[in-house]
């Protein structure tokens, strides 16, 4: 299969110090279109740009499975070794989460730094946690990643072994030191983490029973400009993934109806497993909410995926029955071209008008949505009134008494 050789460079106005060059690599499954899998590398790209990582090659594999051992298949991974000693890459990037035994046997043969989706994914949120609760949220993921990746570490001892009476050698003894003091740093930080999660529990009591609407979707859609805009607050809002990783609240009142509006870490494809279960207690604000506004990136050619991504991440996190108001953002981006008349196969997204786009979504979606832009402000009065209306309606239900107010 054909590699990409990516021609992109780091941008003028960027920063002084060199970026790492990288190679990415990834495995086309069977069934599985190549279109799809470059999209997926997109997005791999864009993880190691938020990363201050420039990826200067694509190696892409058709396998009907990842090989257990070495991911790719042999001859690969040596075409990939020697590129990459030839070229002096910094990393190799996976664009899966390989296993301990993957990673040892792939670390052999490569001559650079080894990254997998997992390691990207953490490393990010490790640069980018800013609050107390976050960052012991990603440290915990952090450690119940490398626990399982101890192994290895210390074969430079193994030959090293231990007087009369000892049970192995020093290297064994090394890993077992790790692994313990892991363990400890695991235990205590989940007893911080519930230190904490009763602190917030106390907050969101005190919130008293205002109505909580809170933004959920992909992340790098557009979550944290459409807060500012309706909130008139400043959120940190970057074209770069993962810009948000604390939960804001902020209270917002439309004619005299107040709410409580939450913004949310946003959600991605093969999200690591320790990094769900550590940021459970982040999107309680989530779970408790009254109304969940989905905001989709309409000008992503696989936003009906990332759609699907985010609604599976709602139901295992036990919030997928709520009701949701699902928001198109970015229709200002929106591109497509017009399909020859003469062509009979099934138009595609990009054969779609934006016109074509939103009839087919508003009449096939039970949900109720909107097409606007955050950048732009276009639509955006449409959306504060059927926001200020299903607010209201949700206050009626729960204070039937108080709506000669509104």
């Amino acid at each position: 299969m054909e590699e990409k050789q990516n021609r992109h460079t780091a941008p003028a106005d960027g920063p002084a110090t060199p970026c790492e060059r990288a190679v990415l690599v990834s495995v086309v499954r069977d069934g599985q279109p190549v279109r799809q899998a470059e999209e997926y590398l997109d997005e791999l790209e864009f993880l190691a740009e938020t990363a201050d990582i420039r990826a200067v090659r694509r190696f892409m594999q058709r396998l009907p499975q990842p090989s257990a051992r070495i991911y790719v298949g042999p001859g690969k991974l040596e075409e990939i070794a020697a590129w990459c000693r030839d070229e002096e890459i910094d990393v190799a990037i996976f664009d899966d989460e390989l296993s301990p035994s993957q990673t040892r046997n792939i670390e052999q043969q490569i001559p650079c730094r080894l990254l997998d989706r997992t390691r990207l994914i953490l490393d990010i949120f490790l640069s980018r946690a800013q609050t107390a609760y976050a960052k012991t949220q990603v440290q915990l993921a952090n450690y119940e990643y490398m626990l399982p990746r101890l192994s290895g570490l210390w074969t430079h001892l193994e030959r090293q072994r231990g007087g009369t009476g000892t049970r192995g050698g020093a290297g064994e003894r090394e890993i077992e030191t790790d692994r313990r003091i892991i363990r400890n740093r695991i235990a205590k930080l989940k007893e911080d983490l519930r230190k904490i999660d009763r602190q917030m529990a106390v907050q969101r009591s005190n919130r008293g029973s205002l109505v909580r609407v809170a933004l959920v979707g992909y992340t790098n859609v557009g979550k944290s400009t459409l807060m500012n805009l309706i909130s008139k607050s400043e959120v940190f809002a970057e074209n770069k993934l993962f810009a948000t990783l604390d939960t804001t609240v902020r209270k917002v009142v439309f004619d005299n109806l107040p709410f409580l509006l939450s913004d949310t870490v946003g959600f991605i494809r093969k999200l690591p497993t320790e990094l769900i279960e550590s940021f459970k207690s982040t999107l309680d604000e989530v779970r408790e909410a009254d109304l969940l506004v989905h905001v989709v990136d309409i000008s992503h050619p696989q936003f009906e995926e990332q759609i699907a991504v985010v609604r599976q991440t709602l139901q295992e996190i036990g919030a997928g029955d709520k009701p949701v108001y699902l928001v198109f953002n970015k229709v200002d981006a929106y591109t497509w071209v017009e399909k020859d008349p003469d062509d009979l196969t099934p138009p595609t997204r990009e054969n779609r008008s934006l016109d074509e786009l939103k009839q087919s979504w508003i009449a096939r979606e039970n949900t109720p949505c909107i097409f606007l832009s955050a950048l732009t402000r276009a639509n955006i009065e449409k959306f504060r009134t059927d926001l200020y209306g299903m607010v209201r309606e949700i206050h009626a239900g729960r204070y039937p008494f108080n709506n000669f107010l509104y």
